[in-house]
C-alpha cells in the first residue's frame, strides 16, 4: 500500500484555482466530448451608463445565465425579458436547444415562469427565510 502524504490546506486562488479547472475541464472533455464553450453578455446602455445586463455562457447544446441585473429605476420596463430575449436569440444562432438558470425566491421566480421557464429543483432555506430555485426552458 502507498502510503499518501498528508494533505495541505491552502487559502490561495489564482495559480491554484486555475490547475484544477484545468484539470477538471480535460476529465469533462474525455467523458463528454468537446464543450463548444463561449461567453455571452448582453448589456442595455442609458447615457453611457449599464442599467441593466445579463452574463451567461453557452456549452454541450445548452446555455446557462449565471448573471441577470436591472437596475432599480429601469425594473418594470421591458429590460429584463429584452437582454433574456437577445440572449436567447444569440444562443440560438450557436446551436443552442435549452436554457437553465437559478434564481432566489426574492430575486424573480415568477419572471422567469412568464418568460416560459418552470421550475426543476429548490433548496429550501436557501438563504434561511427564502429558496434558490433552478428553472429551464427548450429554446
Amino acid at each position: 500500500m502507498v502510503e499518501m502524504p498528508a494533505p495541505q490546506i491552502e487559502k490561495v486562488h489564482g495559480p491554484a484555482r486555475r490547475e484544477i479547472v484545468k484539470g477538471l475541464i480535460a476529465y469533462n472533455r474525455a467523458a463528454a466530448g468537446k464543450f463548444n464553450h463561449r461567453p455571452l453578455t448582453v448589456t442595455i446602455r442609458e447615457r453611457g451608463e449599464i442599467v441593466a445586463g445579463l452574463s451567461g455562457e453557452t456549452f454541450w447544446g445548452w446555455m446557462f445565465v449565471s448573471l441577470l441585473w436591472v437596475s432599480d429605476a429601469c425594473r418594470g420596463h421591458g429590460y429584463g425579458s429584452a437582454l433574456m430575449d437577445t440572449a436567447e436569440t444569440e444562443a440560438r444562432s450557436r446551436g443552442v436547444r435549452n436554457v437553465y438558470l437559478d434564481t432566489f425566491s426574492f430575486q424573480a421566480p415568477e419572471f422567469y415562469k412568464k418568460l416560459g421557464y418552470r421550475e426543476f429543483a429548490r433548496l429550501d432555506e436557501f438563504p434561511p427565510g427564502h429558496r434558490r430555485i433552478w428553472l429551464t426552458k427548450a429554446l
